[in-house]
């Protein structure tokens, strides 16, 4: 679904990626992990045309770098960024509906099935979002996204500053939405949950790629946990 050749980003004067490449497939969970600083917020941000990047994106076998964010949004990628950016004056119900591609039409996910997923959200669905906590607004923040009918979501650190029982809950829920049909590009530093959930892994260091492969074998690679991840 999603292909990223030889991606270079850059903030001004600043070589932030370095030839990243990887690929995200039909129903997977993809976990791309690292250090603080290794490169992937700003992978998340280049596949989304939020920052300044070269090489080759494609999403279906169709380019897709150098395209405006919403443009790629609406191709079928959804994007929930690691600082939630919720709009805290508008309830729970009005955040949901400002994620609907289109008002009234008919995607895979209802509101229903947000509050189906979160019932925390319906028992608080006329409250105003700046007034959850932490851990429901992350539920927020992802249902949202959810609303736009994507086919694949990248999430940026969706469990930083969450308790773990609401690590574990988020947990489950993104593999709620691959047996929905949606793949995950998952961002994130706790090797626990994107271990647990995981199909494939990735770790970034120094804006670059050094290893891809299954949970498994990352768990018998000491010196890539050691050099790359353990801090």
């Amino acid at each position: 679904m999603l292909t990223v050749k030889n991606l270079h980003a850059f903030y001004g004067k600043s070589h932030v990626l370095h030839g990243v490449q990887f690929e995200v497939g039909q129903g997977e969970i993809v976990a791309l992990l690292g250090r603080n600083g290794s490169g992937r917020s700003t992978t998340a941000k280049a596949v989304m045309g939020m920052v300044e990047c070269a090489g080759d994106v494609s999403w279906r076998g169709q380019a897709i770098q150098g395209r405006k964010p919403y443009e790629i949004a609406h191709l079928g990628i959804g994007y929930v960024p690691e600082n939630r950016e919720i709009f805290p004056r508008l309830t729970v119900h009005q955040n949901l509906m400002l994620g609907q591609k289109k008002a009234g039409q008919k995607g895979r996910w209802s509101f229903g099935d947000m509050y189906a997923m979160f019932p925390r959200l319906k028992e608080r669905q006329h409250t105003e979002a700046g007034v959850l906590s932490g851990g429901e607004q992350q539920m927020l923040t992802l249902c949202r996204t959810l609303m736009g009918d994507p086919e694949l979501i990248i999430i940026d650190e969706p469990t930083e500053g969450l308790a773990p029982k609401i690590v574990e809950l988020v947990g489950e829920y993104l593999k709620r939405l691959k047996a929905r049909g949606v793949s995950v590009l998952l961002i994130e530093q706790k090797l626990t949950i994107a271990m647990a959930i995981s199909d494939r892994t990735l770790v970034m260091g120094h804006g670059s790629i050094v290893f891809q492969g299954t949970p498994d074998s990352l768990r018998a690679d000491a010196y890539i946990r050691k050099e790359w991840l353990e801090v």
